[in-house]
């Protein structure tokens, strides 16, 4: 037997020959290919939901000055939104947001190949964004929605009243928490008309997909090896890790 170190204690592991290993390894394996095939049917699922037209004419603060929601797409007919928790007065943006937005400024390579682009969008106004970016040394676009409904629209930003009720319209339930911002992603499609409509959002766990940093994890040993009670507590901006 083999010891590993875990959140949870130490835990004995059984070690096997190279034949054994190869046997339960094949077994999981074929668990892994249903899986594939469940997650490649959902994905359909998923293309197949109905869409929303977009009838609100949304303008964000950039870096190039005003852009509407259309302005996003940059020529492609695909756009995806992460709406990053950055709300007005805050200083410095989610860590656990800042924590999945470190993955994100080579995406546009490859996504740009299969008509589709990305941005970041926040509620706090740009001249609070612009430092922080600058600080965590991404490129990608960041844009803020500061004055607009846009977060409230989606769901990512709380008004007074829905935060003193302390019942927060989230993740297509209720929220039983007192916070003025929360994350998520989300789809939108452009036709050739220029009629833009919502294809999808996402929040909660179902943005895990993002974060390749976990995808990495599961695959090893301890996987993810995170306090239950507090899943991301380890978490830290990537510059006030310890070395």
């Amino acid at each position: 037997m083999a010891k590993i170190k875990t959140f949870h204690g130490v835990k004995e592991h059984k070690v096997v020959l190279p034949k054994e290993w190869l046997a339960a390894r094949k077994g999981l394996l074929t668990k892994e290919k249903k899986f594939s095939k469940l997650r490649d049917e959902l994905n359909k699922q998923r293309r197949a939901l109905p869409w929303v037209k977009i009838e609100k004419d949304y303008v964000f603060d950039g870096p190039e000055g005003k852009e509407t929601l259309a302005d996003l797409f940059n020529g492609k007919s695909q756009l995806l939104i992460y709406h990053f928790m950055f709300g007005p007065g805050w200083g410095d943006g989610c860590p656990h947001c800042s924590f999945w937005a470190d993955h994100y400024d080579s995406v546009n390579f490859h996504i740009g190949q299969r008509d589709t682009t990305f941005a970041v969008i926040s509620r706090a106004p740009l001249k609070e964004i612009r430092p922080f970016k600058k600080r965590m040394g991404w490129k990608f676009k960041w844009l803020s929605s500061y004055g607009s409904d846009f977060n409230f629209d989606f769901n990512v930003s709380f008004t007074p009243e829905q935060i003193k009720s302390g019942a927060l319209p989230y993740n297509y339930g209720k929220l039983k928490m007192k916070i003025d911002e929360m994350q998520g992603v989300s789809a939108f499609y452009k036709d050739n008309k220029g009629d833009i409509y919502h294809t999808y959002s996402s929040y909660a766990r179902g943005i895990d997909l993002m974060n390749t940093t976990y995808n990495f994890l599961d695959l090893t040993a301890k996987g993810r090896d995170e306090n239950p009670e507090a899943p991301q507590d380890w978490v830290r901006y990537h510059d006030k890790y310890k070395k």
